[in-house]
């Protein structure tokens, strides 16, 4: 039987959805006040569903009983100092205890989401690939640090006989994302969003994330890691791409850094003295004025893997919006 961590989360919802097309049961794990998607309530009937902490050692071993394959989605992603503590461990003692559990259960392979975050960084007009790693972590930040430490215990896994591959996601989207995480790029954008920030990233819709772990999973690749990747985009572009989407003007005045500088620092006062969380951090604002460009050909060349392209996903995520 095949387990999935993280299964009540937007990639994982997904995975389970495309698994499921094929497999007549999963197990899948979830937190007690987890809610399970809506997407997933059609296959309750498929879905052994057990409540376990990742950090839970005793949970994890009954949710290990007859399991063959695990996919490892669960981590937390954020960039608010206040739960820094939480994510690191959430992310690295989590996955620690996957990977110790792995290898006493003697799972037949693991396949583990990691993060482009976890990559290191390329030079000038460097696409960056599957061989960067870290040389220090004095400039990043704590949701990087906790998936690159995760990925690490990953490969402490595989140096001990674990079967495993990682995956190193893009920014996520699709049309189920909602109004969060990358969502709400596209609810600021529908809201009025006037400015666009000078830096580029990585795209991926979910489904092709969710498709490459399958393939991945089924493959005889071993102890590698893969970038998944569909394109490169300047944020200026995607938002242009996204206002013709949803037929409203597009922004057209740049989000300089010394601007993004002076706004989180303001948002960081006004939360501290309205205890309220979220908004734009040090983290997000320099992310956004940064150029990561990522190299897909690994994946593509390797297991023949065909992306959907971005003007199509951003067209489905609009249209699930504007009926929303």
């Amino acid at each position: 039987m095949i387990l999935i961590t993280g299964a009540t989360g937007f990639l994982g919802a997904e995975l389970v959805i495309q698994l499921l097309q094929k497999e007549t049961s999963l197990r899948c794990i979830k937190r007690a006040k987890a809610t399970i998607p809506q997407k997933l309530i059609a296959y309750q009937d498929k879905i052994d569903w057990v409540i376990a902490d990742i950090l839970d050692l005793s949970d994890l071993e009954d949710a290990m009983e007859g399991i063959t394959q695990i996919y490892h989605c669960a981590a937390l992603v954020s960039f608010d100092p206040a739960i820094k503590a939480k994510m690191l461990a959430t992310n690295i003692v989590g996955t620690a205890n996957i990977v110790d559990l792995c290898l006493d259960f003697g799972i037949q392979k693991l396949v583990h989401v990691s993060s482009i975050a976890a990559l290191g960084e390329g030079k000038a007009d460097e696409l960056i690939d599957e061989t960067h790693f870290w040389e220090g972590f004095e400039t990043h930040d704590a949701y990087a640090v906790s998936k690159y430490r995760a990925e690490m215990e990953v490969w402490r896994g595989i140096n001990e006989g674990l079967n495993a591959v990682i995956v190193n996601p893009s920014i996520i989207i699709g049309k189920d994302a909602g109004k969060t995480g990358s969502g709400a790029l596209f609810e600021s954008l529908k809201q009025g969003l006037k400015y666009y920030p000078i830096g580029a990233c990585g795209f991926i819709d979910v489904e092709d994330v969710a498709k490459s772990m399958i393939l991945l999973m089924q493959s005889d690749v071993s102890g590698e890691r893969f970038i998944i990747n569909a394109e490169n985009y300047f944020y200026k572009d995607l938002l242009q791409k996204i206002a013709n989407a949803f037929q409203i003007p597009i922004p057209e005045k740049a989000l300089k850094p010394w601007k993004l500088s002076i706004a989180w620092r303001i948002i960081a006062i006004k939360n501290l003295f309205s205890k309220n969380k979220g908004g734009l951090t040090k983290a997000t604002a320099k992310s956004a004025s940064k150029i990561t460009q990522f190299n897909n050909a690994k994946i593509k060349t390797q297991l023949g893997f065909e992306f959907k392209p971005i003007a199509q996903s951003i067209i489905e995520i609009a249209n699930r919006l504007k009926s929303a």
